[in-house]
């Protein structure tokens, strides 16, 4: 998935930076000191760590050896597809003069500023085998309040080293307190929680959403979703702006009135418990867990997902199910019992799904003809067994976007758009009624924060956030999106920074990201809204046995403590409180009793 630019194209790599950096300003002449000039840079020997500098992909960090000063020197790593740029904004007066230094270590190293409002400037070495100073100078335009300094290597090249970076000229006037928000709305609220939206403020660091008057969320993005609330209630919701200078006045008062108590809004939410428990039974295959009958699933499954419908071929749209062989699966009831066993959990207030794929089952409805075969085919299997819904299981290559799709909010590949249009089809044919739950894999959800399809230059994995489009597209519709926080490599979360699998911090900083929203691929303009937390439940396996990234009990304890009460968050700052969070999903019911009903216990004594 990662993109390498070429070295060369019809000339050497250094002659065309070279005449890059002439055109880029360094020529410009040096400016004179002032009696007012000062120091600018924050932490610019990383004595703090990487404190007050932003490192694309994760990757800088401060290190103790080699430094030139101090006791700690940045070291950055680049990759095929990011340079490893760490920059940081300074406050500037305009129409000022500029000295920007440093010293580095490493091949191609860069140094220089950006935003000065006249002649972006930057130097440069191609080979620094010992510590070698750079250093440039800029004039600020005549409206310029702050500038962005950085310095990065280039793709694919070893890592560089960066220490004692200064930035020297007058000092910047205070931040201002930054302006009221404007354009407080809301969607439409459930009965529990109303999601508010508002438009940017320039210099908030922060946002303060209040209830009545009391300040009930504080997070730092566009939007928030207030939880606990009354159904059939009327609310006042304000916000202000935030900074290191302080806050703006509150924002004109905003009524919501949440629905009533039987309607959560947005699909099928409100037939669910508050907190419910999501899990797959392998009803047509068998493995080491063992099979379980339908009638022997425990109360404690609110959800039961039948794995799984699979295609006759990956392009055929044409899905089918049939309950496992008795040759395989010894003690299976017959199907007359499996529907009387369905029709009982339904009329204990349980939902049974037929989940789509897997990891086996490729689907790609390429086609119209796919797309319509799908319908029927899934329709078959609802009506045959009497089903509350579908849960889509896409994994490997079943979702992925074609070169050139590039907007999530768009989507042009005619397997994303069809699958889409496949399901709006079932929902309106079943009606309000109709369960939608979804699971993908981290590669096609929170990977999307860094890439997205192809890229705009190609050469990326296609897949990547590749579920994104159909999720969007498909929210006022979804029940319940359980990302399966499994069988994942390290994701980078909100913070910047990789996180791994196998503990809390792990499932926070993925669900942070749903429930927060984020830019996709890094654009400002095309952000992902965050769900509603009454739509999102966090996948983990049931014990080892299941996939990698078991979860702890203690984990995952820690894990619903953070989210839902802002408690046991570790080193990892979520974005807001989620206490109508749905709940939790696993792969699977039958390895859940296979390892003694641990990850039910679990769920039942924190949710009760």
């Amino acid at each position: 998935m990662h993109r390498r630019r070429s070295l060369s194209r019809g000339r050497s790599l250094a002659a065309s930076l070279a005449a890059a950096l002439t055109l880029g300003g360094l020529l410009a002449l040096s400016p004179t000191a002032s009696a007012a000039d000062a120091e600018l840079v924050t932490n610019g020997g990383f004595e703090s760590g990487t404190s007050g500098w932003n490192c694309s992909a994760g990757s800088g960090s401060a290190v103790t050896t080699p430094t030139h000063g101090g006791s700690s020197a940045l070291k950055a790593v680049p990759n095929g597809s990011d340079n490893a740029r760490c920059a940081q904004t300074v406050r500037v007066k305009p129409d000022s003069a500029y000295t920007l230094s440093g010293w580095v270590r490493g091949g191609y190293v860069y140094l220089g500023a950006a935003g000065t409002g006249t002649t972006d400037v930057s130097t440069w070495t191609a080979s620094a085998g010992d510590w070698q100073k750079l250093s440039t100078s800029f004039r600020t335009g005549p409206s310029t309040t702050s500038v962005e300094i950085y310095t990065h290597g280039w793709y694919g090249t070893p890592a560089y080293y960066a220490d004692d970076l200064s930035l020297v000229g007058p000092g910047g006037d205070p931040v201002a307190v930054p302006a009221t928000p404007g354009g407080l709305s809301a969607a439409a609220p459930t009965s529990t929680s109303a999601t508010l939206t508002w438009n940017a403020v320039p210099g908030a660091s922060e946002y303060r959403v209040y209830r009545g008057g009391s300040r009930a969320a504080t997070v730092t993005g566009t939007s928030a979703t207030i939880s606990g609330l009354s159904p059939a209630t009327a609310y006042s919701f304000q916000v202000s702006a935030a900074n290191a200078s302080g806050e703006s006045a509150k924002s004109a008062a905003l009524k919501v009135t949440t629905a009533a108590g039987g309607d959560n809004g947005g699909g099928t939410s409100g037939q669910l418990p508050a907190h419910a428990l999501v899990g797959y039974l392998h009803a047509s295959f068998a493995n080491g867990s063992g099979y379980t009958r339908m009638a022997d699933v425990p109360d404690s499954w609110d959800v039961i997902d039948l794995a799984f419908g699979e295609p006759t071929s990956v392009t055929s749209g044409d899905i089918r199910f049939s309950l496992c062989p008795a040759s395989e699966c010894p003690g299976v009831e017959t199907p007359a019992e499996f529907k009387a066993a369905i029709k009982a959990k339904q009329a204990a207030g349980k939902k049974v799904l037929i989940s789509i794929g897997g990891q086996n089952g490729q689907v790609q409805l390429t086609t119209a003809a796919a797309r319509d075969t799908f319908v029927s085919s899934v329709s078959k299997i609802i009506d045959e067994y009497g089903l509350d819904g579908l849960d889509i299981d896409f994994e490997g290559h079943s979702l992925s976007l074609n070169t050139g799709d590039t907007d999530f909010r768009n989507p042009t590949t005619p397997a994303i758009v069809n699958l889409i249009s496949a399901v709006k089809t079932l929902k309106a044919k079943y009606g309000s009624g109709f369960v939608l739950t979804m699971a993908p894999e981290t590669f096609f959800v929170q990977l999307g924060y860094q890439y997205y399809g192809s890229g705009p230059w190609g050469g990326q994995d296609p897949r990547a956030g590749a579920y994104l489009p159909v999720i969007h597209a498909l929210r006022d519709d979804l029940t319940l999106l359980h990302v399966q926080d499994y069988n994942s490599g390290s994701i980078m979360g909100l913070d910047n920074q990789y996180h791994s699998m196998g503990g809390a911090d792990f499932h926070i900083a993925m669900t942070d990201m749903l429930l927060t929203g984020f830019p996709v691929a890094g654009d400002a303009s095309r952000v992902f809204p965050a769900l509603r937390p009454d739509q999102v439940a966090i996948g983990m396996p049931a014990s080892t046995q299941a996939g990698n990234g078991w979860t702890a009990p203690g984990e995952v304890t820690k894990t619903l403590n953070c989210l839902t009460k802002k408690t046991d968050c570790g080193g990892y700052q979520t974005h807001g409180t989620w206490p109508a969070l749905r709940g939790l999903m696993t792969w699977s019911i039958n390895w859940d009793r296979f390892n003694g009903g641990e990850f039910s216990k679990t769920f039942d004594a924190y949710f009760g």
